[in-house]
């Protein structure tokens, strides 16, 4: 080794106290490194089955995500110590075992990045990230120690890293985010004026699939259709602009205005009402509704056929269903007060499965966005269902959340038509 400039001088016991010291603080920053994987990777399905587990690890680890700039600031000042003592050791190490005559401070630098990177941050890493809750549990009563050693420092860079960020955004336009955290902490004079508020907020963020009505519950007419069927329609449904498809909803040929139809009441089924039909505006299920609004008023139309991205028909999204996003719920004298929900007994309701999660939240008096966690993209709560059972559907199917329970009811071919709900010991309403 002396060709390397590397002279052997020994190993005694003071240097073997300095290894096992050295491996077990390597394995404590392994141990911090992947708790911080391990802690964010948490998935909100995941957080669900902890809160209602039992496990007292599970209730230390929802206990410090509570606060997540507390715990940041924990694990990366004990990293920061560990891994500076690390560092000394090993020089100390190696200063007592060899004697350099030349690369001295490349030795030590590409040694102790390498254990620090292998063993201190990618290793642990990597298998939090593939184990997060299992890990978590290992190292949340380590973490909870380690927060109470390093609070005095964490305390100050939480502190001043705060502070800092407030001087930074200072001047900076203000975020969506806080107008909506404004919004919800100003005091209006009624619930009409909050919601309000709260749908201009996020009219820009909202996208047409939300509010669409869709494609299962499309009153639509086939271009086949005779006039008596399609003057049968136009009555039974009570809608002013009807869209006409050929064979399929996946194929729409138009939109039939009943204005347009006024002239030609009287006349039969010889009568070609085709003819009257007008061009149907097409938008994607992702489009934002502000950008839709503007469409709407450039092109001088009130309705529009939500596609997918394979051009294949998703409902219907109109004019009203936008405004309303903003002012609430929009009734007429010809509109018709649909109960989409039944009250069974105390705490135990009956819903129909396309019933929307806001609304189904203010039926039952719970915080609003409760369900926020587990929602994922469902809109209503047959697709809530859905997302925490992650399979299809069958009769007397049951899931939980939150302390309300979900059970399939009653079915409609593969389409959960409706759902009994039962809150469980209240704890999911208002107080």
């Amino acid at each position: 080794m002396e060709s390397l400039g590397i002279i052997y001088q020994g190993f005694t016991l003071e240097i073997g106290i300095m290894l096992g010291i050295t491996a077990a603080l390597l394995l404590i920053s392994a141990l911090v490194s992947g708790s911080e994987v391990a802690f964010i990777s948490l998935s909100p399905s995941v957080q669900q089955q902890m809160r209602t587990s039992g496990d007292a690890r599970d209730e230390q680890i929802l206990a410090l995500r509570a606060n997540v700039d507390e715990l940041l600031a924990t694990i990366l000042v004990t990293n920061n110590l560990v891994n500076i003592c690390i560092v000394i050791l090993t020089s100390n190490i190696m200063d007592s075992m060899f004697v350099f005559t030349r690369f001295e401070f490349l030795f030590k630098t590409v040694l102790v990045t390498f254990l620090l990177l292998l063993f201190g941050e990618i290793l642990p890493k990597v298998f939090s990230q593939e184990n997060p809750r299992w890990f978590a549990r290992m190292v949340v009563y380590p973490i909870r120690f380690f927060k109470f050693v390093t609070y005095p420092m964490a305390y100050v860079l939480v502190r001043t890293g705060g502070r800092l960020s407030r001087i930074a955004s200072r001047g900076a336009e203000i975020s969506m985010e806080e107008l909506a955290d404004a919004v919800d902490l100003a005091h209006t004079s009624s619930p009409q004026e909050h919601q309000m508020l709260s749908g201009i907020v996020n009219f820009v963020n909202t996208e047409v699939e939300e509010i669409m009505r869709p494609r299962i519950d499309l009153t639509a007419l086939d271009i086949k259709s005779s006039y008596e069927q399609v003057k049968r329609t136009i009555i039974e449904s009570g809608y002013s602009r009807i869209p006409v498809y050929d064979e399929d909803l996946d194929n729409i040929k138009g939109a039939l205005y009943v204005k347009d139809l006024l002239p030609y009441i009287g006349h039969g089924d010889e009568f070609g009402w085709q003819q009257l039909l007008r061009k149907i505006y097409f938008v994607p299920k992702h489009k934002k509704i502000d950008d839709l609004l503007r469409d709407f008023q450039e092109n001088k139309i009130h309705v529009a056929i939500v596609v997918d991205e394979y051009g294949a028909t998703q409902g219907l999204v109109s004019l009203e269903d936008i405004l309303e996003e903003v002012v609430g719920e929009i009734s007429d004298e010809s509109d018709e007060d649909e109960k989409f929900y039944e009250r069974l007994g105390e705490n135990l309701y009956l819903f129909d499965g396309k019933s929307h999660i806001v609304d189904f939240e203010r039926v039952i008096g719970c915080d609003e966005d409760l369900f926020s966690d587990v929602q994922g993209r469902a809109e209503t709560l047959a697709g809530l269902m859905l997302e925490l059972r992650r399979d299809l559907l069958r009769k007397g199917d049951t899931v939980e959340a939150h302390d309300v329970r979900f059970t399939v009811h009653a079915m409609d071919g593969h389409r959960v038509d409706k759902i009994k709900v039962e809150i469980l010991n209240g704890i999911s309403q208002n107080k």
